[in-house]
């Protein structure tokens, strides 16, 4: 079982690799096909791949028109899929061919499956199309009414009919269906049947003639089918060595996973092309659960998958892994909050941001249009939500001095933060006002007979909560004197660990603009506001511009402890984690429910080579870092910790705020609901066994 493969492996935690692969053709020639065939099926037992899907009628070619109803041509497919069978025994692949079949009275257009010498399974077309350059019934039958039934014929025994499912034994949740070209091009699709019948892994094997804007029109079918399925859908379409009598081809290849491309290559080769990805089946299989619809959808359309009255077969097999396969083939985001690609980061942060600033209109319009009050450090999070504020301002056509701004300089408080938060605020025309909160917090200190008061240096969690607490009860009663609310500056990432005093300071406020957006995308957004403060009215001066650039440049700090000896400030980061990673097992936990095994598996591939893959827009090159396993591994155990096993109940407290991310919120009224009296065991224990 995958259990017992090595770590590295990526079989192990939940992926199988799939191909989509196209192959000059030669026209009526199987023996020819059947060689290059086998040849790519060498390739893909090297490269580790458990599925290979080839083009439609692949063994002839599908351009052979009256050519196809030549017993010649018949009997050599038939003998080129037992080669294949026989030829291909050894490798780990179950390849998927095109080939014309007799059966019956007819000839069918089939996807054959072939594993391990054995030809497991013959899946006929359903639907032939008869428009347009298209004359399928010509030649074939369709295969819509084969269910249930048997091939055997020129030596090859198997089932057939649309009805297969191909299970994997050793593999969980590798489930296979296998359609062809104008099946997925149909309202309802046999893959779709198949999906809500447990098929993960849907194929389909084109040939699909090109035209101008017919390779979009395939992308979009596969893109939607693949999200609506909650599946992989893996295509492969006829390329060179087709007749161009008529009509031309590109050999167009993709795989897409839940909507997400995975894999594609060039159109229009010379010579073989293949596109490779690793598949997430337990990301699948999570979707699916959560959906419940799906499965709604299941019953609704009387889709039986109890075995002793299945409305499909199942043809089992064993993949047989080897422990050798490593790495991992798909796109992997070190920040899965922030894109690699400029154009969508670019559309990311416009969405977030117009997301906090209509929520927190909507929220002003429907209780009286109070003044916002908010409290600025300096810091990313009070930046960035104050010019949430602003922006919700100009929008409502109120002017900017009805927002009321505060900097609260504590026993840590650095002049460089806090002319920051004054510069800022001057800047975007808000009011703004200083208060120290050391006379209030040291009569705190003092009446608690806090070893601080009497002049210690004791900088413990009391010392710093005071400093909370003052904050928050200046900026609820300033709220209660001006008419105002106070709006609440905390992030998703710090609700995810709990980096908040219960009750006060950034855990508690009237409305929250942030607590939807992970800490690895704020500074994006204030990039992007910098960027567009033109385009969407958010006028920023130069000045304001400047100030936004130095707060960029700061270290994340809570400045609630005096700097040491070394003049070394508290840092945020040194003390929880790096907030790259945590952000990364947060994606993983929230949106997908992952194994801590699996989400460090792929914090590894992500992080281990800071010259691998790519990085955010504007991210700079000299400023790349990486993590090893053993700081992954560290830090990962904080996160389980501090997430099921001590947060929950400051997440169960918090004020309303718009969900942002695709990944999720943390609302107890949202996307998770948890008991605040959880623990962490079952996480750290799964984790320890993992890695021995």
């Amino acid at each position: 079982m995958t259990q017992d493969l090595p770590f590295e492996n990526p079989y192990r935690h939940g992926y199988a690799r799939v191909a989509a692969c196209t192959v000059p053709v030669a026209l009526a020639d199987p023996a020819a096909n059947a060689d290059a065939v086998i040849e790519a099926a060498r390739a893909f037992d090297a490269d580790g791949v458990a599925v290979a899907v080839f083009p439609e009628l692949g063994l002839s070619g599908y351009s052979i028109e009256d050519l196809v109803l030549q017993d010649p041509v018949l009997d050599a497919v038939e003998t080129a899929l037992l080669r294949i069978a026989t030829e291909a025994a050894d490798l780990l692949p179950v390849l998927f061919v095109g080939a014309p079949l007799r059966h019956g009275n007819r000839i069918y257009n089939c996807a054959v499956a072939i594993h391990r010498g054995e030809i497991l399974g013959i899946a006929p077309k359903s639907y032939l199309p008869t428009y347009r350059e298209f004359y399928e019934r010509r030649w074939y039958a369709p295969g819509d009414d084969t269910v249930g039934q048997w091939f055997d014929r020129g030596g090859i025994s198997a089932p057939f009919g649309p009805d297969l499912i191909f299970e994997a034994v050793d593999i969980p949740d590798l489930r296979i269906h296998a359609e062809v070209c104008e099946d997925v091009w149909v309202p309802v699709s046999p893959s779709a049947t198949a999906a809500l019948a447990g098929a993960t892994v849907l194929l389909n094997l084109s040939s699909s003639p090109i035209t101008i804007a017919r390779a979009e029109d395939r992308r979009i079918l596969v893109q939607s089918q693949s999200l609506r399925c909650l599946a992989a859908y893996v295509y492969a379409a006829a390329g060179q060595g087709e007749s161009t009598n008529d009509v031309s081809w590109d050999g167009q290849t993709m795989i897409y996973e839940g909507g997400n491309l995975l894999a594609e290559t060039e159109r229009f080769p010379e010579g073989p092309r293949h596109a490779i990805a690793d598949v997430d089946l337990d990301r699948l299989r999570q979707d699916r659960a959560r959906q419940g619809t799906f499965d709604d959808n299941r019953r609704t359309q009387r889709i039986t998958t109890d075995a002793v009255d299945a409305d499909f077969r199942t043809v089992s097999f064993g993949l047989g892994v080897p422990a050798s396969v490593t790495g991992l083939r798909r796109p992997l985001d070190r920040f899965p909050f922030v894109p690699d690609d400029p154009a969508r980061l670019d559309l990311d942060c416009y969405e977030a941001f117009n997301i906090q600033v209509s929520g927190l209109e909507q929220r002003l319009r429907a209780i009286g249009q109070p003044k916002p009050v908010i409290g600025v450090s300096g810091g990313l999070d009070s930046t960035h939500a104050l010019l949430v504020v602003a922006r919700a301002m100009d929008r409502m056509g109120r002017p900017r001095s009805d927002v009321l701004a505060y900097t609260m300089p504590g026993f840590a408080t650095s002049d460089h933060t806090k002319s920051n938060a004054i510069a800022l605020a001057e800047a975007l025309g808000v009011t703004i006002e200083t208060i120290d909160i050391r006379p209030m917090a040291t009569e705190l200190l003092r009446g608690i007979d806090h070893p601080f008061a009497d002049g210690e240096p004791v900088y413990d969690v009391t010392f710093e909560n005071v400093q909370a607490g003052a904050r928050t009860d200046f900026l609820f009663r300033l709220a209660n004197q001006h008419g105002g609310i106070v709006i609440g500056t905390s992030d998703l990432s710090e609700l995810a660990l709990g980096w908040a005093t219960y009750g006060v300071g950034d855990h508690m406020a009237h409305y929250g603009v942030n607590a939807g957006v992970p800490k690895t995308l704020i500074q994006h957004l204030i990039r992007w506001v910098i960027a567009h403060s033109d385009d969407d009215g958010t006028t920023l001066t130069d000045r304001a511009k400047e100030v936004l650039q130095s707060v960029l440049d700061t270290e994340i700090s809570p400045e609630l402890v005096p700097a040491g000896a070394d003049g070394k400030v508290q840092s945020t980061e040194d003390t929880i984690g790096p907030y790259a990673l945590h952000d990364f097992t947060l994606a993983q936990v929230l949106r997908f429910g992952f194994r801590p095994s699996k989400i460090a598996f792929l914090a590894e591939q992500a992080w281990a080579d800071p010259d691998a893959g790519a990085w955010p827009p504007g991210f700079p090159a000299d400023e790349r870092y990486a993590y090893d396993r053993e700081t992954i591994v560290r830090w990962l155990r904080v996160f389980l910790q501090r997430y099921f096993g001590f947060a929950q109940f400051k997440r169960s407290a918090v004020p309303n705020a718009p969900k942002v991310a695709a990944a999720g919120s943390l609302s107890p009224r949202g996307d998770w609901r948890a008991p605040s009296d959880g623990n962490a065991r079952v996480w750290l224990a799964e984790l320890d066994a993992a890695l021995g």
